[in-house]
């Protein structure tokens, strides 16, 4: 089913983004009946959370422990239930873990449980008693305290750059949504980069399957400009890297032909010679004498 392929998406997503900023655990496997943690977060406390800052709401998130389960579906009462039963399970490894050493687990170790899901009924969400914090986003829905569990409703959620990242794991308009402001980044934004290399990833296992729904087929759809745009990118950057080191093989080899060695002189002129187009170099290499060339691109430096 194409859901493990979003799944899986979205496990690596999460974890590429979040790994600089502490250890991911993914998956993480729990005693009891088998059954293993989508994301596992352990922040690095050393970094501040100006650093997080970048994520937007899902560097907040990321500034306790925590534990990210994304659903590509919405996510069911019973599948909120089972993600429950892993934040108790995970709860009590750590509580006898502590007693083991004789010390006090803070409420700080203790982790959040963040569910991702892309919609989510007003019945589903009043069943659970989970409510919006006005010191959150719209769309981030709190359950009792004491639970510390958060129901994260990605179309639900404003449209802006700070929950970007998030909302790349919706479905739908919202995702493609999404896309779109991705697409309008500055090209040397690092997350940026990061995200469309996993998009174009999940694009590609995509394309070998043959249950693909219309949401599928239309996400397939709008990652073909921009992949192909990447695509002549990066055969464009490669075919200039050609080019420039094509030209300092000739003149090298024209200043061998030259002078019998480049030395440690003339290599140093070299980058000044490239600075010329081929046609205006390539003359002066064959004509000017080596005082000549070493006096005319010194002055150049």
């Amino acid at each position: 089913m194409t859901r493990f392929i979003h799944d899986q998406f979205a496990k690596d997503y999460l974890e590429e983004l979040l790994t600089p900023y502490g250890e991911v655990k993914a998956p993480r496997r729990v005693s009891g009946e088998v059954r293993e943690i989508d994301i596992w977060f352990d922040p690095n406390f050393n970094t501040a959370p100006s650093n997080l800052r970048s994520l937007g709401l899902l560097g907040r998130m990321a500034q306790t422990p925590a534990l990210i389960e994304p659903f590509r579906n919405a996510a069911t009462a019973d599948e909120i239930c089972d993600c429950l039963l892993k934040l108790f399970v995970v709860r009590g490894e750590l509580q006898r873990e502590a007693h083991r050493h004789q010390l006090k687990l803070s409420k700080a170790k203790l982790p959040k449980l963040w569910i991702l899901t892309p919609t989510a009924s007003a019945t589903l969400l009043g069943d659970l008693d989970a409510k919006v914090d006005e010191q959150w986003l719209p769309g981030v829905y709190f359950m009792a305290k004491t639970l510390r569990t958060v129901i994260v409703v990605i179309h639900r959620l404003p449209r802006s750059q700070e929950t970007l990242w998030l909302r790349v794991l919706g479905r739908g308009r919202v995702q493609q949504q999404a896309i779109d402001e991705l697409e309008v980044l500055p090209a040397n934004n690092p997350l940026r980069s990061q995200t469309l290399k996993l998009l174009y990833n999940l694009r590609k296992n995509l394309e070998f399957r043959q249950d693909l729904d219309k949401g599928d087929r239309n996400l397939i759809m709008r990652l073909a400009p921009l992949y192909q745009q990447e695509t002549e990118q990066v055969l464009q950057q490669g075919i200039q890297q050609g080019v420039q080191q094509g030209e300092r093989l000739v003149v090298h080899n024209l200043l061998q032909v030259r002078f019998g060695d480049v030395d440690e002189e003339l290599g140093a002129i070299i980058e000044s010679i490239l600075a010329l187009p081929p046609k205006e170099f390539t003359p002066m290499l064959l004509q000017l004498s080596r005082e000549e060339l070493l006096a005319r691109f010194r002055k150049s430096n």
